[in-house]
């Protein structure tokens, strides 16, 4: 079975749904659940599939300190080596799970920066990924840096310009990179 890395914005803390049924797909057929420990999304999910006893899960934490690890899971502990917890410090776990994925589903509020941040990396690595773009309630399959693009086209000025300024979102769509963006 696949690994499916689950992302989401920390302000999305309520499962619809339609992505309870996503979540009832991915169940029935068996794939590994790579999630993060935030609040949000990422703690909506773990809860969700707690509830549904479901045991294929593994929680990345930063520095063996997980926020959130609602079913008990194995966990999977990103060193930082000491960095300040900012957004970079975040992304390193961020990028671990997309290196492990072998596809992304993101809900996404059409500001998070990580969120956003997850699909680049995953799109960099020649990897899909299912977007809930919950401002219009609807999945999006994003597989390329031009669907990346008109994802972000949906948002408002404001917030294309608080994205391009943390995750250098221009430059990231418009050129070919190799590496990951850690932050």
């Amino acid at each position: 079975m696949s690994n499916i890395f689950f992302g989401g914005s920390r302000n999305l803390g309520r499962l619809n749904p339609a992505l309870r049924t996503r979540l009832r797909n991915l169940i029935t057929n068996g794939h590994t659940v790579l999630i993060g420990d935030a609040n949000g999304a990422d703690k909506a999910v773990q809860s969700y599939l707690a509830q549904e006893g479901y045991r294929n899960v593994r929680v990345y934490c930063m520095d063996g300190k997980c926020r959130n690890n609602v079913g008990n899971w194995e966990l999977v502990s990103i060193d930082s080596g000491g960095k300040k917890k900012d957004f970079a410090y975040f992304a390193m776990k961020d990028a671990r799970m997309s290196l492990d994925a072998d596809y992304g589903f993101m809900i996404w509020d059409g500001e998070s920066k990580g969120t956003l941040n997850n699909v680049l990396n995953l799109v960099q690595q020649g990897k899909s990924a299912l977007v809930y773009f919950f401002p219009t309630r609807e999945f999006i399959p994003v597989k390329s840096k031009d669907e990346v693009a008109a994802l972000v086209a949906r948002c408002g000025s404001e917030a294309r310009d608080a994205l391009n300024r943390t995750i250098n979102l221009e430059r990231r769509t418009a050129a070919e990179q190799s590496a990951l963006k850690f932050g």
